[in-house]
C-alpha cells in the first residue's frame, strides 16, 4: 500500500516514529547509497560519549546541526547487573562502533544510566556528581518522571541507520552494515518506553498537517527547523562539550543529562500572536522594537542576539511592553561568574503520539545547573507586574507544557557498560 505516490510519502515521514522491520525496509529501499563505515578500533573513539560537535555538520555560521532523525530508547534492568551482562551491554555498543561511522551521516550515540539504576548498588556516587531522582521544576507542571534505569540516544541524518541501529539492538537483526551483531543489548535490558523525533530546516513543516498542537491553517514556516518558527542553538548561546565535562573522580570525561518531555500547543501562539509578538516571547521585546529577527532568525548568525543590556533589564521591559522574552529569561541563570555558558542543549521535535512535542536534552556537568536556568525561565519572580501572569505574557510558558522528566549520568566511554557508582567495571579492565 506504501509503493507510490502520497500515502508512501507519508508513511516515509513517519517512519522513524513507527519503527520495525516494515519502517526500516522502506527507508532503505529509498536510499542506495551506503552507509559509511564504523571503525576496526574502536578505542580511537574519543573518551567522552557526549562528543558530538566534531563529527555532525555545522552551517555557515558555525552552528551545530544535529542529525535530523533521533530514537530514544529507554531501558530497564533486573538485579545487580554481572560480568556477564557488563560484556553483552559493551558487545552491543561496539558493534555499532563497528558498523557506523560515529557522523551524523554514520550514527552517533550515547547511553546514560538513571539514579535508579546507580541505587541498586551497595556504594554511592561520588558526592560530587549531580545526579538527583528528577522533580518538577515549577509550581504549573505536574510531569511524570523517567526513572528508569537507561537511555539510549541514537541519531543520524540517515533514518535506515537509526532504525537499523534499533533492531540490532533489539535482536532483530544478525548484521548490521555488513557487521555482525555481537550481543543484542535486549540480552540484558527490556525496552521500557520509545520515543523519536527530527529537527532540521522543512522537516516540521513536512510533518505538521493534521497533527495535534498545530492550528489548521499550517503556520510552520518552511525554513523552520522547529514547530515554533525560529531557530535555536546558536553556538554563542551553548556550553562547549569542555565545559560540561565531568573533571574528577571515576566519571571524569562524563556528563549529566537531563530529558524533558514538552507538549506543545501553537494555536494562539500562530493565530492570537503576529510575527513581532511571536519574537518578544521568543526573544525579547528589544528584539521586536529593533527588528532584529528576520524569517526564522538565520540572519542572527552565530548568537540569538541577546546582550548584557536585555538579559540585565528583563523586569524593566517587561514593565515597559507588557511581555517578557523567553530567552532573556534563561539567560539570567545560563552563565557562569566568568561569562560561560553553562548548558548545551540539543533539543529535537516530534510526532509522537501524533501530537507535536520537543524533546529536550540539556548537558551540564551538575543537574543543579540546569535546574537554575529552568527557574529563570518560569520568570516567577514577574508575575507581580499586572501584564504578566505565570503562564501568559511570560515567554513561551503559555505554549508548552511538560509531560515528562528525567535525570541520568552519561558516563565516559570506558564506563559505558553498566558501570558501578565508584566507577568500577568489573570484567572489562
Amino acid at each position: 500500500m506504501f509503493e507510490r505516490g502520497a500515502s508512501r510519502r507519508t508513511f516515509l515521514k513517519s517512519a522513524v516514529a513507527l519503527g520495525g522491520a516494515t519502517a526500516l525496509s522502506a527507508c532503505m529501499s529509498r536510499n542506495d547509497e551506503p552507509i559509511p563505515a564504523g571503525t576496526d578500533d574502536p578505542s580511537s573513539l574519543p573518551k567522552r560519549q557526549h562528543a558530538w560537535n566534531e563529527f555532525i555538520r555545522t552551517d555557515g555560521h558555525g552552528n551545530v546541526e544535529l542529525p535530523r532523525h533521533q530514537i530514544l530508547l529507554y531501558l530497564n534492568l533486573d538485579g545487580v547487573p554481572s560480568e556477564s551482562d557488563r560484556k553483552t551491554v559493551e558487545d552491543a555498543l561496539t558493534t555499532l562502533d563497528r558498523a557506523y561511522k560515529r557522523t551524523h551521516e554514520g550514527l552517533i550515540y550515547s547511553i546514560a544510566y538513571s539514579p535508579r539504576y546507580f541505587s541498586r548498588f551497595e556504594e554511592s556516587l561520588p558526592e560530587h556528581i549531580d545526579l538527583p531522582e528528577p522533580r518538577s521544576l515549577s509550581s504549573f507542571e505536574t510531569p511524570k518522571f523517567d526513572r528508569q534505569d537507561a537511555l539510549v540516544h541514537l541519531a543520524s541524518d540517515r533514518a535506515d541507520a537509526v532504525l537499523a541501529a534499533e533492531e540490532a539492538l533489539r535482536g532483530n537483526q544478525d548484521t548490521l552494515n555488513s557487521v555482525e551483531v555481537a550481543a543484542p543489548l535486549t540480552d540484558v535490558f527490556s525496552v521500557a518506553d520509545r520515543r523519536t523525533g527530527f529537527v532540521g530546516p522543512g522537516m516540521p513543516a513536512e510533518r505538521q498537517d493534521g497533527l495535534k498542537g498545530i492550528p489548521t491553517s499550517n503556520p510552520v514556516p518552511e525554513k523552520s527547523p522547529l514547530f515554533m518558527g525560529f531557530k535555536a542553538g546558536f553556538a554563542g548561546n551553548q556550553a562547549s562539550e569542555a565545559y560540561v565535562t565531568i573533571s574528577e573522580g571515576p566519571f571524569a570525561g562524563g556528563t549529566t543529562k537531563h530529558l524533558a518531555t514538552i507538549r506543545q500547543r501553537l494555536d494562539d501562539w500562530y493565530e492570537e500572536q503576529d510575527f513581532d509578538e511571536r519574537v518578544m516571547e521568543m526573544f525579547s521585546p528589544i528584539h521586536a522594537e529593533r527588528g532584529l529577527v528576520e524569517g526564522v532568525g538565520e540572519n542572527l548568525g552565530d548568537a540569538s542576539g541577546l546582550t548584557p543590556e536585555m538579559i540585565e533589564n528583563v523586569r524593566q521591559q517587561a514593565e515597559e511592553f507588557g511581555r517578557a522574552g523567553h530567552a532573556a529569561k534563561a539567560a539570567r541563570a545560563n552563565r557562569d561568574d566568568e561569562g560561560n555558558v553553562r548548558l548545551l542543549r540539543r533539543h529535537f521535535e516530534s510526532t509522537d503520539n501524533s501530537e507535536a512535542s520537543l524533546h529536550f536534552p540539556s548537558l551540564q556537568r551538575g543537574i543543579s545547573a540546569f535546574e537554575e536556568v529552568r527557574e529563570a525561565m518560569n520568570g516567577s519572580d514577574l508575575t507581580d507586574i499586572p501584564t504578566i501572569r505565570q503562564q501568559v505574557n511570560n515567554g513561551i510558558l503559555e505554549y508548552i507544557f511538560v509531560k515528562r522528566r528525567g535525570n541520568f549520568l552519561v558516563p565516559p566511554r570506558s564506563l559505558r557498560a553498566l558501570p558501578t557508582p565508584t566507577g568500577d567495571v568489573p570484567g572489562l579492565e
